[in-house]
Order: structure tokens, then sequence, then C-alpha cells
């Protein structure tokens, strides 16, 4: 995949996981603070940020948990360690962290 490409998933990625987050009406806030980095701030002040890493053409999330890396496999995001898709395993990662149940997937 090219770099165009990557980014053109990359981003729609970043949409989704912006509108399963305002769906989701859990207590917490998120911007996209640069381009291709979007923050989430939890109501204990704990951040996660998920953000495209193009040298390595990966979503890579940041949360108190550990460190993530996602690869496409040509239809899904997928962790590069255990297979996880993406919305599944922000879903649990924000559900931890938030200490409440958050749905994104």
């Amino acid at each position: 995949m090219n770099d165009s490409e990557f980014n053109k998933l990359a981003d729609a990625a970043l949409t989704q996981i912006e509108s399963a987050l305002e769906a989701s009406g859990a207590d917490l806030d998120f911007a996209m603070v640069s381009a291709g980095v979007l923050e989430v701030e939890f109501a204990d002040g704990s951040k996660m940020v998920v953000n495209r890493h193009g040298a390595a053409q990966e979503i890579w999330v940041a949360a108190r948990s550990g460190g993530f890396h996602f690869r496409w496999d040509g239809e899904r995001w997928r962790d590069t360690r255990d297979g996880t898709e993406l919305m599944a395993a922000l879903t649990a990662l924000a559900s931890k962290q938030a200490g409440e149940p958050v749905r994104l997937d």
C-alpha cells in the first residue's frame, strides 16, 4: 500500500473512532489535536492517544494499560500482536480506562 492509500484508510478509521466516541455517551472528551492524532481524555484526567504512524503504516494506540499497534490486513485494522480488531480493542481499552462500559464497536 502506498502512503496515500494508508493515509486515506487511517483517516477513515480515525473518523469512525470519533463518531463512535460521540455516540457512546461516555463521560469523556476527545479532539483531533493535530493531523492524524486523536486524543481522548477521561473523567479522571487520564488520556488515550490514537494516531496514524506513516513510517510503519500502522495506527498506534497509547492507553493507560500500554501501547498497541494496528496494521491493515486488507479488510480491517488488526493488532500486530494478537489480531484483535481496532474498534473491539478500543472498546475494551476505553472501558477499562473509564471504569465503566464504553461501547465503540
